[in-house]
């Protein structure tokens, strides 16, 4: 290996799928067998599963109606409405509960008009359902809050509403604790007597299944939900769950809806930032998504929602001003605040016998530091837990690599927090100052002694072997329909194996290598590539030097033409 200054990935090689169902799913699709084998790999063996698989369709989404509670919660809306009560739908801060209070806001506003939403300010609430959320709603005659993206471990809060005549119904995808809160109905498929068959819908896929069970049970046609995939989808992508089962159907036919159909205020941020091309789950992921959620990280997520439930283009694009301004700003306290925190450990040299990354700071902004602990995982590979000061506590946000459940780590340490939830791969914590120095040292500990040595090297999942003169149209065409791409159903990544370079690669911007690739000597014109943040790999590349590239395939639009190209995940030297 030559000396490359740039940080080891390991490449793992996928296990090849069975051979004779590998043949027969070729066969009887007339695809290539590289291509079948991706199909096997995900699970599809037979020509009625890729047809699913394929063409997803809104068919086979799951009667609302298996998901415990779901009667309960029906039933307790239609009385609402039946007395004339005054309801508030609740949601977190993030795109996940701000798409999933525009869509159930919506939906219950078109048929009845005491109803109103709220979101917890990030700084003076904190996450979840509020004491001054209550408050807010006894103070305006409510007496039903629908929670959405949050409550599951709000035992106390929804007590302390019960006092007060106002009942709940939670809508959450978090894990649940021991006890389940007290409310009128609890929706969440992680729930254990819950025996729902898809658990991984997002908070917003949640509050669609509520709607979609109010819809069904008072013979709404489902055409008349449509319109709110498009919110499922952003949420889907955004909160990173898995695109597989029931959430790659809502998110296919969102897809659509967002192309087709979009809504004003997703529209006045495709124009701010001048994208006319076909959306994919990429484009929410780093553009619509991030805009969304910098109204709650750095103001007022309730500015998310106006955007999202704007119903005329002059309205959305004022609210989107307000949006794109405040991304900004989140972006400069990003990239500021990441400098900080990677300074820190450079400054260390604890750090580097560490399994884990723990850091706090009073001053560090709360709206970014789950931002800063993805970076930091991204950089050094560990679990990560960004800390900040708010109210008096020590706050933050974590972040895992490949396999590691940090969320049960967290959890191992509960009787130094206050409070926590979240996921395997992100988790939120809440803890007292005194305590931080004990909590690092536990979780540093348990990190230390429950991590499997592979989980801190990133890992490139290589698919399949791949030959370039593999790579045609037709080739392409079939693996664009793979797509929606996410956690679950990642776009699938080749090798191939001794390429070289034609003597048309160069160095360009900031870094980036444009490659033209052969897999022989004599190959004048090859397969071009585009590999980011990778130029030091030039001086080797240039010499005509064998190598390994490993890459996903994608379309390159530029100057009017479009074309084929690798985008290179990781480069290994001979």
């Amino acid at each position: 290996m030559l000396d490359v200054d740039v940080r080891e990935k390991r490449w793992a090689l996928k296990p090849r799928g069975d051979e004779k169902i590998i043949l027969e799913l070729s066969e009887a699709l007339n695809i290539s067998p590289t291509l079948s084998n991706l199909l096997v790999q995900r699970g599809i063996n037979t020509f009625a599963e890729a047809k699913k698989y394929f063409r997803p369709s809104i068919e086979d989404l799951h009667d609302p109606f298996l998901m415990q509670d779901m009667d309960k919660a029906i039933l307790r809306i239609e009385q609402a409405f039946r007395d004339g009560e005054k309801i508030i739908i609740y949601g977190d801060y993030d795109v996940d509960g701000t798409t999933a209070v525009a869509l159930v806001y919506s939906f219950i506003k078109s048929i009845y008009d005491q109803v109103d939403y709220y979101l917890p300010d990030r700084y003076k609430e904190g996450y979840g359902i509020s004491f001054l959320g209550i408050d807010h709603a006894e103070a305006n005659g409510v007496t039903l809050m629908i929670a959405l993206d949050c409550g599951i471990k709000a035992n106390d809060k929804i007590d302390y509403a019960k006092n007060k005549g106002i009942d709940f119904i939670i809508c959450d995808h978090h894990r649940p604790g021991e006890q389940l809160p007290n409310a009128v109905a609890v929706l969440d498929p992680k729930r254990d007597d819950c025996n729902y068959p898809f658990d991984e819908l997002s908070g917003c896929g949640i509050g669609f299944k509520l709607v979609q069970g109010y819809a069904q049970k008072h013979k709404i046609p489902f055409t008349e939900l449509e319109q709110y995939l498009d919110l499922v989808a952003v949420s889907t992508a955004a909160d990173i769950v898995p695109i597989i089962g029931e959430n790659r159907i809502l998110v296919y036919h969102g897809l659509k809806w967002l192309n087709t159909h979009p809504r004003p205020g997703i529209q006045a941020i495709l124009d701010m930032v001048k994208v006319k091309r076909e959306l994919t789950v990429n484009d929410i992921v780093f553009i619509i998504g991030p805009r969304i959620n910098a109204a709650g990280r750095i103001q007022d997520a309730r500015q998310a929602v106006d955007l999202l439930i704007a119903e005329n283009s002059k309205v959305a694009f004022s609210e989107g001003q307000i949006i794109d301004e405040k991304n900004t700003e989140r972006r400069t306290l990003d990239l500021t605040i990441t400098e900080h925190a990677l300074q820190i450990v450079q400054e260390d040299a604890r750090f580097s016998q560490k399994k884990s990354t723990v850091l706090f700071h009073p001053d560090w902004h709360k709206g970014v530091i789950g931002i800063v602990a993805s970076r930091l995982t991204e950089k050094y590979y560990r679990p990560t837990i960004i800390l900040t000061e708010s109210n008096g506590m020590a706050t933050g946000s974590a972040r895992s690599v490949k396999d590691f459940d940090i969320y049960n780590a967290i959890e191992s340490c509960s009787d130094l927090l206050e409070q926590f939830g979240g996921h395997m791969y992100a988790a939120g914590l809440t803890l007292k100052i005194e305590n931080l120095e004990k909590f690092s040292l536990r979780f540093e500990e348990i990190v230390a002694a429950t991590i499997d040595e592979k989980s801190l090297v990133q890992e490139v999942e290589i698919d399949s072997n791949l030959k370039l003169s593999e790579i045609t149209g037709s080739f392409f065409n079939v693996l664009k329909q793979f797509a929606p791409f996410g956690p679950g159903n990642m776009s699938p990544v080749f090798r191939t194996e001794n390429v070289r370079d034609t003597g048309l690669s160069r160095i360009v911007g900031n870094n980036h290598l444009k490659l033209n690739l052969a897999e022989d000597q004599t190959t004048r014109f090859g397969v071009d590539g585009i590999a980011f943040q990778m130029g030091q790999f030039y001086p080797f590349i240039s010499r005509r030097i064998p190598f390994d590239v490993c890459y996903n395939l994608e379309e390159n639009s530029y100057n009017g033409k479009t074309n084929i190209q690798l985008n290179v995940k990781d480069i290994q030297m001979k």
